[in-house]
């Protein structure tokens, strides 16, 4: 394959990999999630909790399907398994609108979502990118994650909003599957590719840290918990950024301006993260925009007028848009690409059991409490423990022996 060719494919697969991650669980199901909120638990009858606890569920699912996910990739491949995930998500979202009231069958239906979601996952598609870059990986992870999981993220709570007014939440899942299949899978099928051997001149993941090797080492176990964290608080204030503000009379616009800030800042902060940390490799970089959210959280929560409250949003998604643009680039760096889908599926598999439980904690908090306050500073004094943990992890470097293309990049080495 020549240099020419290997530079449209690996360009081709970084369109694709962003039109998955903005079809994928993160845009389609926790970013719409706080719309629909107020009003599956009005029609369902029960209390904010009990509906938002279907959240985690979807974490606990996903986190016992992602370590497996991850070795069917290293072993099979990425670019089918994410394309037949990418239907199974779509046929589950739209599986939603069989909801007959009953809180089992809706918290069934949410459990499928979780299993199909953690395939076409930004883990997964973190893989494919790291297989075709190096020199510019953080970059590009930044770009394919950033854009496509923010873009989506943006889109699809509006969407939801003018779905909500005219079809009802049901038919909002409805209308947002079928979209997450024919935006999807056509993009996919064109140009995802699974990266070519190492021999044919690529930059196969044939080496690095295996799982068992990984977990014995200082930097998975930091790494885990300050991210988990970060992950954990800023998710469950990303999905209540809505019922928040609605609770503080904040008109239902305003409150999804908000969201789109939040959601967009988060997309452009993770570009540039990648591109600091290709320039510095240090951890230590990510830490202040771990007290950003801080501050931005308590602005959502506590300030008055709608600067404020988008200055709050614009805050979270700069930290947000650290953590989600440091991960899959501290898995590779810290342990290579032979068994990134397994490691990468042990450490998403946390993150994702913390996002999913996070949220039902704050309702639980709401429905005592009458209010978020308390959560509000939980999350605070969490984040900042994140913080701490990001300090002390050991200096990035690219481990010995992993593999790197002559050009430094398949698609950006000129």
């Amino acid at each position: 394959m020549t240099v020419a060719r290997k530079q449209r494919r690996a360009s081709g697969v970084a369109v694709a990999a962003t039109v998955g991650n903005m079809v994928g669980i993160t845009p389609a199901v926790s970013a719409t999630f706080g719309v629909f909120l107020i009003p599956i638990a009005a029609d369902f009858g029960g209390s904010r909790a009990a509906v938002s606890g279907v959240l985690g569920l979807v974490a606990v699912a996903s986190a016992l399907v992602y370590p497996v996910v991850g070795r069917a990739v290293d072993r099979l491949g990425p670019s089918r398994t994410i394309m037949a995930g990418n239907l199974l998500l779509g046929l589950a979202i739209m599986a939603l609108s069989l909801a007959n009231g009953r809180l089992a069958q809706f918290y069934f239906l949410f459990a499928l979502v979780g299993l199909a979601g953690s395939i076409p996952s930004t883990a997964m598609f973190s893989k494919v990118v790291s297989n075709w870059f190096d020199k510019r990986r953080g970059l590009m992870l930044g770009i394919t994650a950033g854009v496509g999981n923010g873009v989506g993220a943006t889109i699809m709570p509006i969407v939801a909003g003018l779905l909500l007014g005219v079809l009802g939440w049901r038919g909002g899942y409805l209308v947002i599957g079928a979209l997450v299949m024919l935006l999807g899978f056509p993009t996919l099928a064109l140009l995802l590719r699974d990266a070519p051997r190492r021999e044919e001149g690529g930059q196969a993941a044939t080496e690095g840290l295996s799982l068992g090797q990984a977990l014995r080492t200082r930097a998975f176990w930091l790494m885990l918990a300050a991210v988990a964290i970060g992950a954990g608080g800023m998710t469950a204030v990303f999905t209540h950024v809505v019922p928040m503000l609605l609770d503080r009379g904040v008109d239902l616009t305003r409150a999804t301006l908000v969201v789109s800030v939040f959601a967009l800042v988060t997309a452009a902060w993770q570009i540039v993260t990648g591109h600091l940390l290709d320039r510095w490799r240090s951890p230590r970089i990510v830490a202040p925009m771990f007290a950003s959210a801080i501050v931005g959280l308590l602005l959502l929560q506590f300030g008055v007028g709608t600067p404020l409250l988008l200055l709050g949003g614009a805050l979270l998604g700069l930290g947000m848009g650290a953590e989600y643009g440091a991960l899959p680039y501290f898995i590779s760096r810290y342990f290579g690409l032979r068994c990134y889908g397994s490691i990468a599926g042990v450490l998403y598999a946390a993150v994702v059991l913390t996002q999913g439980l996070t949220p039902a904690l704050m309702d639980i908090g709401f429905d005592r409490q009458g209010s978020y306050d308390s959560a509000v500073f939980v999350i605070a004094a969490a984040l900042a423990v994140g913080m701490g943990l990001l300090m002390i992890l050991p200096p990035l470097t690219a481990r010995p022996g992993e593999p790197r293309s002559e050009s430094g990049d398949l698609a950006l080495a000129r």
